[in-house]
């Protein structure tokens, strides 16, 4: 039986309403609209995710970290183009056993996030629903006329560089089911876990990007299949060294317990929920690009980009590489959204 008392108007005027007040073409959400105008000599840059109760978070998480995840995963994809974020827009399709209690929560951790990136709440919708909780976020951005960021324009002899460390994600939902218990210490358990279920969008990152990298895109479905995008987009062939990826301590330790073999390096290339930025750039604005951003992110360059043809495979993809050069099979190399929709599990 449902605790929640107030009805949809009362949750936009009582709960979403305060948050709205930062944007003036928002009208407090009196209106069934809001009016965005971008600022002179910028282009607006729109995306749209949802996040899925048993599919992006556990039933358990929460509320204010599950507010958190799905403005963070849209902000993600507003770094990749370069984008300055600017508005948000939330369409809450909540279970209908929710609390009100369950329902504050989450505003209070949208609000905390609106404040933390700057962005302000737009508009959306409520809807109550016996199905599973399911968040449609839609964020706005802005960047220079003609600069976004896009994931055709990788060139022969670029370098191949992402931000932050990868594998945290996947281990991390492993860590939040409780799957890692004995094989890490508590805290780094925990750790991992944030690391799933609160996501750090580089946006910092994403804006320093524009003017220097030819490629961008974040690693949300798994290193090698949103690589892979690069390369069919730039038809090119991008080139990644194994043993270069960048790991936190708990990962690496993790690999080397499970002997260091393929399989153990799995979640590391296609576990997804990084949401770290993947990019190819000249080999020349790199030092730039890391002075400019040392305080926010490390980057680690990961390989290079090839013509096409240079490839082993003669087409546009993605080569990994072992320690000594040689081609490494991989059999699944991201995040499949059908498989997990038809398996009704959280992805990993």
């Amino acid at each position: 039986m449902t605790s929640r008392t107030r009805s949809e108007f009362d949750l936009i005027g009582q709960v979403f309403a305060p948050l709205a007040k930062t944007l003036p073409g928002a009208f407090s959400l009196t209106d069934d609209a809001a009016v965005l105008t971008p600022t002179a000599g910028h282009d607006q840059v729109t995306t749209l995710d949802a996040v899925v109760a048993g599919i992006h978070f556990l039933a358990d998480d929460p509320p204010e970290l599950v507010a958190k995840k799905a403005v963070r995963v849209n902000l993600s994809d507003l770094a990749a183009m370069g984008a300055r974020p600017r508005a948000l827009f939330v369409a809450a399709c909540l279970n209908r056993d929710l609390s009100d209690a369950w329902i504050d929560r989450f505003a209070a951790g949208l609000g905390e996030d609106l404040a933390a990136f700057d962005v302000a709440l737009a508009g959306g919708d409520t809807v109550s629903t016996p199905g599973p909780t399911t968040l449609a976020v839609t964020a706005v951005g802005e960047v220079a006329r003609g600069a976004a960021l896009r994931r055709n324009g990788a060139l022969p002899g670029d370098l191949v560089v992402v931000s932050g460390t990868i594998g945290d994600g996947a281990f991390g939902l492993m860590a939040a089911r409780g799957e890692l218990d004995g094989r890490l210490e508590a805290a780094e358990c925990v750790s991992l876990a944030e690391r799933y279920r609160l996501p750090r969008p580089r946006c910092g990152l994403g804006q320093q990007l524009v003017g220097r990298a030819t490629a961008c895109i974040d690693v949300s479905d798994g290193l090698l299949a949103d690589l892979g995008h690069i390369a069919r987009a730039s038809e090119a062939r991008l080139i990644v060294e194994r043993s270069r990826l960048p790991l936190s301590g708990p990962v690496r330790r993790l690999i080397a317990a499970a002997g260091d073999d393929d399989s153990a390096w799995a979640p590391v290339l296609s576990g997804g929920d990084d949401y770290e930025l993947a990019f190819t750039l000249p080999e020349d604005r790199l030092p730039a690009l890391a002075a400019a951003v040392q305080a926010e992110v490390p980057l680690t360059v990961i390989g290079r980009v090839e013509a096409a043809g240079a490839g082993t495979a003669g087409r546009p993809g993605v080569d990994l590489l072992d320690s000594g050069g040689r081609r490494l099979a991989v059999h699944r190399t991201g995040w499949l959204h059908r498989e997990a929709a038809e398996e009704g599990t959280p992805r990993s």
